[in-house]
């Protein structure tokens, strides 16, 4: 596995943790629908959740989330989309981002909701 996929990995094991910790329920991880992926689909205080985790080893190239461009946006809006028609519900929707760093220092997490 190349570095930056185990990297990848291991971020989103440290938001699913972080995210259960919080009372969140998790109903999918790396959920697809065509060319998209969502890391993690969970629900909490009436809100069905959307996910994207972005990880990084440094800030050096700016802070993870800042890696979420509009494209990436669009495909992460049409697979919430798609998982809606296959299982509707009457939740509020949110889409939020965990960010983590897990750089030589130690590592640094942040949850945003509503982050788009």
């Amino acid at each position: 596995m190349a570095k930056h996929n185990k990297l990848g990995k291991e971020g989103e094991l440290i938001a699913f943790m972080i995210l259960q910790r919080d009372g969140f329920t998790i109903l999918e991880t790396n959920w697809r629908f065509q060319k998209a992926e969502i890391d993690v689909i969970a629900k909490k205080d009436g809100f069905l959740v959307f996910i994207e985790v972005k990880t990084r080893s440094s800030k050096k190239f700016g802070r993870p989330e800042d890696a979420i461009d509009k494209k990436k946006i669009a495909l992460y809006k049409d697979a919430a989309e798609g998982y809606l028609g296959q299982y509707p519900t009457e939740d509020e929707i949110r889409f939020d981002v965990v960010s983590i760093i897990i750089g030589k220092d130690g590592t640094q997490i942040e949850h945003i909701p509503n982050a788009f």
